[in-house]
């Protein structure tokens, strides 16, 4: 035992300092508890330090689980994207076709090209029909009246060049391409179409004389058929290529025809909207329509009365039908009132024969233009609305629309109807198909009107019906022309596997041998029993009979010709069902050239000033 300076024991000296060691050591960590981390590690020294759980990233902290786990899910992100970028990078890639295009689509690409075998005059390159060539170089200039007709198009089979049917067909082709600009486009046919119709419209300001603003005369026609006698050299007597004919090729020039002159105003007048974006060429057109269209105001009279040859193939039974037809395309041409005014004299309409019935009323073709006046300015009042005092009589128009469009539906049994299914609107005549194709067009046409007007139907007595029965109407009767019918036979040449081979078409028929033929020396190719060497790709047909018997043969045209007419309709019935109905009509383009309907209201008033 040891002792202390004070004499008590040692040990009880040591027991008492350790205790109060103990004591102050236990204070201490205590009030170090107390202490942020950053003061312990400088008062608790390097062996005592805390150790964290937690990352300190600069604008926040979060722990080292929870960060691992961040880093983790980026790096097999960024695995992920990375391969994925490889793979389409490097992958071959599988090109997924287009849907085939519908059967009115492709049946629309064909019948477009029989116009191009239908030219006349120097060819384009770009007309693409092997066995066709220039032709018709001296029309006109080698008769006595001297004028340049070289190019248009030949009516049908035969080499003639008829204006009024001409006329008619580049109106309808107009039509089609003001309502479905955009279906063309999508066909990649816009650009083909517009050509067509170019070609038309240059030789129709030929016909006259187009720097004129007052006319005395126009051409009616070049080539002749059936007159002369049976055994004169022309246009009916000879079977020829169109490439070398070497007969007379008469041409008629006439002085009063109403109706001629105002479907040739129509032509000009649709065509100037079609053109609207080449202003100059717009321009001229309308100036040809104004002066044709003044002419047929001013010398009353049927062209066909002065025009024995044409009377025999496309007489015309009057010419108040083409005031109103003309006079409608006029008013969307140029937007002059007093072109409304007269289409809305309720004289012209009844003249027209729009208030009564006959059993042609409702058929529409190269002769009767009333049942397309109607539909067309029954657009005007359902999609602009005139108002007063112009809506009494449109507002009749719309009414006898909607009559005829009963008249359409074989419910009501108005016109005749085939067991197959056709409507025959031409009352049993040969050659049926031009007439149900127009037909089809104005149904289908006018559902696109209803639709664009936010209407769902339409009455047929008591009876509603929706737009659809228009075009399932419409459709029916393409369907047929297209081999949907007894025959299960296509009347399109080109369009499916079976369609008619001796078409009664000149061009058609003879052998691409370098070879000439004469008049009469062509006939052993007509009456041949071999069937045509070139297939008239697109031409439609003149059709079956009333039982849905066809016969293909050259020599009987009432079932094997075609014409550009009757094209025209078909064209503009495809173009309408082609694609899908979401599409529709451009319900503005034709509504271009027109004035504001009421007027605008005036400035507002100066402020006051006191």
């Amino acid at each position: 035992m040891y002792h202390n300076q004070w004499g008590g024991p040692l040990e009880i000296a040591e027991s008492v300092e350790d205790d109060d060691r103990s004591r102050n050591l236990d204070l201490d960590r205590a009030s170090l508890q107390r202490l942020d981390e950053t003061q312990q590690s400088w008062l608790l020294g390097a062996g005592e330090k805390k150790k964290s759980n937690n990352i300190d990233l600069g604008c926040m902290t979060c722990s080292k689980k929870l960060f691992k786990g961040f880093v983790f899910i980026f790096v097999v992100v960024a695995l992920i994207i990375g391969i994925t970028v490889l793979i389409v990078k490097f992958a071959p890639r599988h090109h997924h076709a287009s849907p085939p295009p519908d059967n009115y689509t492709v049946a629309l690409h064909k019948a477009l090209l029989f116009f191009n075998a239908q030219k006349s005059g120097v060819l384009p390159r770009s007309n693409n029909i092997s066995y066709r060539g220039n032709s018709g170089l001296k029309d006109g200039l080698s008769d006595s009246s001297s004028v340049n007709l070289v190019g248009g198009y030949y009516d049908a089979g035969d080499n003639i060049k008829f204006h009024f049917p001409a006329a008619f067909t580049m109106t309808l082709l107009s039509w089609s391409v003001i309502e479905y600009s955009a279906k063309y486009e999508a066909a990649g046919e816009l650009d083909h179409v517009k050509e067509l119709i170019k070609w038309g419209t240059d030789y129709l300001l030929k016909t006259f004389n187009s720097s004129a603003t007052r006319l005395d005369y126009l051409y009616a026609q070049v080539g002749q058929g059936g007159q002369g006698g049976p055994t004169t050299p022309n246009d009916h007597y000879c079977w020829e290529r169109p490439e070398d004919m070497d007969y007379p090729r008469p041409v008629a020039r006439i002085s009063t025809g109403s109706d001629l002159a105002a479907e040739m105003a129509a032509a000009l007048a649709a065509a100037s909207i079609v053109f609207k974006d080449n202003a100059a060429y717009s321009k001229k057109l309308v100036s040809g329509a104004k002066a044709l269209f003044q002419l047929s105001r001013d010398r009353r009279g049927r062209y066909s009365a002065s025009v024995p040859d044409a009377a025999t193939f496309y007489n015309s039974t009057g010419y108040y039908d083409e005031f109103l037809w003309g006079g409608a395309w006029m008013y969307y041409a140029t937007g002059n009132i007093s072109y409304l005014q007269l289409v809305t004299t309720l004289g012209i309409g009844k003249w027209a024969g729009a208030y009564g019935g006959g059993p042609y009323y409702g058929v529409f073709d190269w002769d009767n233009k009333l049942a397309g006046a109607q539909v067309l300015l029954t657009r005007l009042r359902l999609l602009q609305y005139p108002g007063y005092p112009y809506d009494e009589v449109l507002k009749n128009f719309n009414n006898q629309t909607n009559i005829v469009m009963c008249s359409y539906l074989p419910v009501y049994k108005r016109f005749l109807r085939t067991p197959g299914g056709l409507s025959v609107f031409n009352r049993g005549n040969p050659a049926p198909l031009q007439y149900t194709v127009n037909a089809a067009f104005l149904a289908s046409l006018y559902a696109d009107y209803l639709a664009a007007g936010d209407i769902p139907g339409w009455y047929c007595g008591p009876t509603f019906y929706l737009v659809q029965t228009l075009r399932d109407f419409a459709k029916s009767q393409i369907d047929y022309v297209l081999g949907k019918n007894p025959m299960k036979m296509s009347y399109l040449v080109g369009f499916g596997n079976k369609y008619p081979r001796y078409v009664h078409h000149r061009a058609a028929s003879f052998p691409r041998n370098g070879h000439r033929y004469g008049c009469t020396e062509g006939w052993r190719f007509r009456d041949s029993k071999s069937s045509n060497p070139n297939t008239i790709v697109g031409a439609m047909v003149g059709g079956p009979d009333l039982k849905d018997h066809f016969l293909d043969s050259r020599t009987n045209y009432n079932y094997s010709e075609p014409t550009i007419a009757g094209n025209a309709g078909l064209v503009a019935a495809l173009v309408s069902l082609s694609g899908n109905n979401k599409t529709g009509i451009d319900a503005a383009t034709i509504f271009s050239q027109l004035p504001p309907m009421f007027p605008s209201p005036p400035p507002p008033a100066a402020p006051w000033v006191p």
